[in-house]
């Protein structure tokens, strides 16, 4: 390679590193996979950190990195503002964490020993019924909430997450999780009414 060709090489990749995010997510849409690849190589370090602040296993958020980058190669077309691109990816994050902790709690599993070992029957089995039936009950209306009231009183509830963690997980002061919660509980409760009133 001569000095010519040198410079050139050079250049390019001077003006690659010079492109903006939104130049860079406009190419990407126009279907340049290298531009692609350089907004991978960009954000890959702070959407792993984000993701290793979700799932907390450096395997797990390796994978989660992964897949938010395929879903966002996938989806760049819908994203409407280029140079949020960042925050786009974010969402991606905290949603796709959220689905992969569910599933994997709901996946937990365990022979009959270590199971019949910590339960404790504490009531009777029509107790025990009621229990069950009213819990899918609760469910049937969560799911008829929006998705921010499903998120919150999930983490709350379901999830045991502190007011701290919620805060730091979905990005807002404590006092908004509060309200967040207070909402939520309200909404839920008047979704209910109807069902109380029988």
């Amino acid at each position: 390679m001569n000095f010519t060709e040198n410079t050139i090489l050079d250049n390019a990749a001077l003006l690659t590193k010079e492109r903006t995010v939104g130049e860079l997510v406009r190419a990407a849409q126009s279907g340049d996979r290298e531009a692609f690849g350089l907004l991978f190589e960009r954000y890959r370090s702070t959407i792993f950190m984000l993701a290793m602040r979700r799932v907390r296993n450096a395997d797990e958020a390796d994978e989660l990195t992964q897949d938010v980058f395929i879903q966002a190669m996938q989806k760049i077309d819908q994203l409407r503002v280029p140079e949020a691109f960042g925050g786009w990816l974010r969402q991606i994050v905290h949603r796709m964490a959220l689905n992969r902790i569910t599933r994997n709690r709901n996946a937990l599993a365990c022979d009959p020993e270590t199971l019949e070992a910590t339960c404790l029957a504490t009531g009777s089995p029509e107790t025990e019924a009621e229990d069950r039936e009213q819990a899918a009950t609760i469910r049937v209306h969560l799911g008829r909430l929006g998705a921010m009231d499903q998120e919150t009183l999930t983490a709350f509830y379901l999830q045991s997450k502190s007011l701290l963690e919620m805060s730091n997980e979905f990005e807002a002061p404590v006092g908004t999780i509060k309200r967040r919660l207070h909402v939520a509980r309200k909404r839920l409760a008047k979704e209910m009414e109807p069902l109380q009133a029988v």
